[in-house]
């Protein structure tokens, strides 16, 4: 007789209702999408990370006397994606067309950067991720995933996280969707997104956590050495000006308060040196760079402090005059919006000689 024999069909949270009362745990399912010829070794790591995580995650639980919350299989539209000429080969164990329904999707770093330039193997992926997300499936984006959720048309309307050095690029493809690049991970309404690189490892100990719970997190957490509940990738960024814009007056106005970082300069003077009203200088900042020039003006003092702070042996006092601030308070909250550490704290973390 089959082991489950006499099993109703009804199904709530993952669990199986037997005739006799008895609950029998049904596994999720977890598909960790591979791109068609977009990969690169940032692709890989995400992919592998994944598989890693999950799987140990599995581990964990069944030594505790459960059964394994996911099976996992990595999904795809072709037979093998090649990294670097093959140097990498990643072969999905089940073709993306076989998953009618998955519980969880995890969508890597990928090289898509627009709708047009995706290969047909990656239009049939952002296909099925509508597919899924319209029956209820979780998504999650790691990097530049969240450009395929972006072209898909599944971000527009949400607020949104990827790497910080593609943001200006991201707005500009996508302006409907809310970009919050300070923000770590966010998870709404189904979709979670996260930061650049290898933070994906702490969106990894974030959905452990999310699907199986506090312990295992904290378990994958000191396995893998990952730093638990970090919430903000702002101390990692670096603020290069947004320049991606065919406004003149408004460019010479960037460089010139990246020139005059030590001044105390206001936007009544800015305006006024490129001879445009204060309010329509305003509105021409904000549209071509996305900050008020208030803002621009915080971030270069911000990043040219980041600098001192990593490459002298300067005091904060010393730091804070430097890029034209008198008032400690001040400057600290301005640093701490910005970096998520005061300056003491960055001084301390990333001095060289510390």
């Amino acid at each position: 007789m089959h082991p489950h024999s006499g099993v109703q069909k009804r199904l709530f949270r993952g669990l199986i209702w037997t005739s006799s009362g008895l609950i029998f745990d049904m596994m999720k399912h977890l598909s960790i999408l591979v791109p068609d010829g977009q990969s690169n070794m940032s692709t890989v790591a995400c992919i592998v990370g994944a598989f890693e995580f999950f799987t140990d995650a599995n581990g964990y639980r069944r030594k505790s006397g459960k059964n394994g919350l996911f099976t996992i299989d990595l999904v795809g539209a072709s037979e093998k994606s090649e990294v670097l000429n093959g140097l990498v080969t990643i072969k999905p164990t089940k073709a993306i067309l076989s998953v009618n329904r998955t519980d969880l999707i995890i969508v890597p770093s990928s090289l898509i950067r627009n709708y047009e330039n995706a290969t047909p193997g990656n239009q049939q992926l952002m296909d099925w991720l509508n597919q899924q997300s319209s029956k209820g499936t979780e998504i999650a984006s790691m990097c530049t995933g969240a450009f395929t959720l972006a072209a898909a048309g599944l971000l527009d309307g949400r607020n949104c996280s990827t790497h910080w050095a593609v943001e200006n690029n991201f707005k500009s493809l996508y302006p409907k969707v809310n970009m919050q690049t300070e923000r770590l991970i966010i998870d709404e309404n189904g979709i979670c997104t996260n930061g650049g690189a290898y933070s994906f490892l702490n969106l990894l100990i974030y959905l452990v956590e999310k699907y199986y719970d506090k312990e295992t997190a904290i378990y994958c957490s000191k396995i893998f050495q990952v730093e638990i509940d970090r919430q903000s990738q702002s101390t990692f960024s670096i603020f290069n000006g947004q320049k991606q814009h065919n406004d003149e007056v408004i460019r010479e106005a960037q460089q010139y308060i990246e020139g005059n970082a030590a001044e105390k300069l206001s936007v009544e003077h800015l305006s006024a040196r490129f001879a445009v009203g204060r309010r329509h200088f305003d509105r021409r900042f904000i549209k071509a760079t996305g900050n008020t020039p208030l803002e621009y003006m915080q971030r270069v003092k911000i990043e040219t402090a980041k600098r001192a702070f990593e490459g002298s042996n300067k005091t904060v006092n010393e730091v804070m005059y430097g890029v034209g601030y008198s008032d400690q308070k001040a400057f600290r909250e301005v640093f701490r919006k910005v970096t998520g550490l005061s300056p003491l704290e960055y001084r301390t973390r990333y001095n060289k000689n510390a």
